[in-house]
C-alpha cells in the first residue's frame, strides 16, 4: 500500500450472462503489493467459468487522466479509495462502484461499498508475535501523515495501544513522508534512532517497504537482525520480503479475499440486487515468519550467544558439544541455563533451528528434498522426514504443495 500511481483496467467479461458483456473499470495503485493482491482476487472470480478480455492503460496515474467516468459507457467499477481525488473521481460516475482500501477515511463516508483492512488487528498480530518471541521493548517504524497513507497512522495507534494494555511502552518514527528519496538521509536517522533504542528490540513496520528500510538501516550500523533487532512488516510481498537481508517477516492480508468479495458484490449490484451493508473489513490471515523474527528475546546472555552460534552452524552437524565449546562455558552449566532461559536443551534448539530452516526452504523454493537435507545437516532425506513429519504434522512433500497454493 505504498506510491500513488494508479492503473486504469478495462475488463470485457462475460459475468452472469454468457451473452452479455459487461465492462468494469477496475482503478488500482500499480506499484502496491496490496492493490496486487486485491486485483488477483478480482481476477479469480472473473475467471470461475467467465470469458473476458484485459484492456491496460500502463502509464502511472500522474502521467494520465482517467476517463470520465461519468460518460463512460461501462457497467461497474471497482476502485481504490486511499487517495481521496480518486474517490471522488469515481464516486461521481453513475455506475455501481465498489471501494477498497486501506481502512483510512473513507468508510465514516457516502452509500457506495466499501473493503477495507482491518489496521487494529493488522497491528495486534504483529504485536502479540513479538510478544510471544520474548521481546519487553518495541517500536513502530511508519509515516509522516498525509491524506493518502492514514493507515500507517491507524496501524501505529493500535500497536502502541496495545503494548500499553501489556505495560510496554513503544517508541515511534514517523518523521519522513514516503515521498522522501533522500535515501542516505533517511538511512541515516533511522540507523541512528535505532541505534539509541534499548535491546533487544521487537519493531512493527509500517509495510514491507518500510521493513526493508529498517533492515538496510540495521546493516549499515552493524545492528544484528535478529538478536539485537526483529522486524515485522506488512503485506506479504514475498519478493519484497525475500530480497531483503535477512528475509522479512510480514503480516499477511488477505487481499485476495478482500478482492474476490468485492468483484462478486459489484457483480450482484450490476444484477440490480443491492446490499444495504456498506463496510466489509477484512481481517489479517496470518504472518509469514522469515528470519528477521526467528529469534527469542533472551535476557540470558550465554544462552543468546549460544543461540547466535546455532542459528550461524545449525546446517554444518553441530552437536552439543560444538555449542559448549563456542560459549566457553561447561556442558551441564549451559543446559542449565537454557532450561531456566527457555525451557528446553542445546539438542532441542539446534533441532528446531534446522526443522526451522528446512521448512522455509520447503515452502519457498523449489530445492529437492535430497539438496534441502544436505544443506540442513540431515544425513539423509529420511531423517530429515522423520523429524519435520514429528515437528509440523505432514511431510515435506506435502507441506510444499499446501504451501503452494
Amino acid at each position: 500500500m505504498d506510491g500513488v500511481s494508479f492503473s486504469f483496467v478495462v475488463l470485457d467479461s462475460c459475468l452472469l450472462m454468457p451473452r452479455q458483456t459487461r465492462k468494469i473499470a477496475l482503478i488500482y495503485d500499480a506499484r502496491s503489493p496490496y492493490d496486487l493482491k486485491v486485483m488477483a482476487g478480482v481476477a479469480a472470480y472473473l475467471q470461475e467459468g467467465h470469458r473476458y478480455s484485459v484492456f491496460i492503460e500502463e502509464n502511472a496515474l500522474k502521467d494520465q487522466r482517467l476517463p470520465d467516468l461519468r460518460t463512460w459507457e461501462g457497467d461497474g467499477i471497482i476502485g481504490n479509495f486511499d487517495d481521496p481525488g480518486i474517490a471522488r473521481r469515481v464516486t461521481q460516475a453513475r455506475l455501481p462502484v465498489v471501494g477498497f482500501g486501506g481502512g483510512y477515511g473513507w468508510y465514516t463516508e457516502g452509500s457506495i461499498p466499501y473493503f477495507y483492512t482491518n489496521n487494529k488487528a493488522i497491528a495486534t498480530l504483529a504485536a502479540d508475535h513479538l510478544l510471544e518471541r520474548g521481546f519487553k521493548h518495541f517500536a513502530y517504524c511508519g509515516y509522516a501523515k498525509s491524506p493518502i497513507n492514514g493507515w500507517s497512522q491507524e496501524r501505529q495507534e493500535a500497536f502502541v495501544n496495545h503494548l500499553r494494555r501489556r505495560a510496554a511502552s513503544c517508541d515511534v518514527f514517523d518523521r519522513y513522508p514516503r515521498s522522501n528519496h533522500n535515501w542516505a538521509t533517511l538511512q541515516r536517522s533511522l540507523g541512528e534512532w535505532l541505534r539509541t533504542l534499548p535491546k533487544p528490540l521487537g519493531v512493527m513496520a509500517a509495510n514491507d517497504n518500510r521493513g526493508r528500510q529498517v533492515l538496510e538501516a540495521c546493516r549499515a550500523y552493524d545492528i544484528a537482525v535478529p538478536d539485537e533487532v526483529a522486524v515485522v512488516g506488512v503485506d506479504n510481498d514475498e519478493l519484497l520480503c525475500r530480497l531483503s537481508s535477512p528475509p522479512l517477516s510480514s503480516v499477511e492480508q488477505g487481499a485476495r479475499g478482500l478482492g474476490y468479495a468485492a468483484a462478486a458484490l459489484l457483480d450482484q449490484m450490476i444484477e440490480g440486487r443491492h446490499s444495504r451493508k456498506r463496510h466489509y473489513v477484512s481481517d489479517p490471515t496470518s504472518i509469514v515468519t522469515r528470519q528477521s523474527t526467528d529469534v527469542l528475546a533472551i535476557d540470558d546472555p550465554k544462552v543468546a550467544q549460544a543461540m547466535a552460534f546455532i542459528r550461524d552452524h545449525s546446517s554444518d552437524g553441530i552437536k552439543v558439544p560444538h555449542v559448549v565449546n563456542a560459549v566457553a562455558i561447561s556442558r551441564s552449566g549451559l543446559e542449565t541455563r537454557f532450561a531456566s532461559a527457555l525451557g528446553y536443551s542445546i539438542h532441542t534448539a539446534i533441532r528446531h533451528t534446522q526443522l526451522e530452516r528446512v521448512r522455509r526452504l520447503v515452502s519457498e523454493t523449489e530445492m529437492p528434498l535430497k539438496q534441502i537435507a544436505s544443506e540442513t545437516g540431515f544425513r539423509s532425506v529420511q531423517h530429515m522426514t522423520t523429524l519435520f513429519v514429528a515437528a509440523f504434522g505432514q511431510t515435506p512433500g506435502k507441506y510444499r504443495r499446501i504451501s503452494a497454493i
